[in-house]
């Protein structure tokens, strides 16, 4: 007897991250490779892709379903509607600090669901310079634990976390 197939996670992982963000007081983003099945204003596009704010107070009637991804926003005070397959979906992220998840792109050819692939791999994001340039950061490997029995020896602090590659943070003192 053949097993079931099984859907994509895509969409469940979007609405997640999606809820993530706004209990969390961010700014949802996704990153969404353009092609003949996604609607957008393409004078927006570049190199493919175009970055879409999801927040509720930039989209209007916003549904995030298995197949699609639709809502209205304003363009340059232009109201469009805008409709994205989930296959196109590239990563969804918050804006105030790129955490997110970034997924495989979707073959040229494919479109729509048969674009994303049920055992899809994800990838953390690091925070953007700017909209629609995602880079994967290496996470780095958990700290070995200490088999002293608590006492402290020395005075040295301990290291910093290694910093995520992209754009410098400042830093506010007061």
């Amino acid at each position: 007897m053949k097993a079931p197939e099984l859907g994509s996670t895509r969409p469940y992982l979007i609405r997640a991250l999606y809820e993530w963000c706004t209990d969390n007081g961010l700014t949802p983003y996704v990153a969404v490779q353009v092609d003949e099945t996604v609607q957008v204003p393409r004078e927006f596009v570049k190199n493919n892709e175009i970055v879409l704010n999801i927040s509720f107070d930039a989209t209007s009637s916003l549904k995030l379903g298995n197949e699609f991804i639709e809502f209205k926003a304003r363009f340059g005070g232009i109201a469009r509607e805008i409709v994205v397959p989930i296959g196109r979906v590239i990563a969804i992220y918050a804006r105030e600090n790129g955490q997110g998840m970034a997924f495989p792109s979707a073959p040229a050819a494919a479109s729509g669901a048969a674009a994303a692939e049920p055992g899809a791999a994800l990838v953390p994001v690091a925070p953007l310079a700017a909209p629609g340039k995602i880079s994967p950061i290496s996470v780095p490997p958990a700290a070995p634990e200490d088999d002293s029995d608590g006492d402290s020896k020395g005075d040295s602090a301990p290291p910093e976390p290694p910093k995520p590659p992209g754009r410098p943070a400042l830093k506010r003192i007061k």
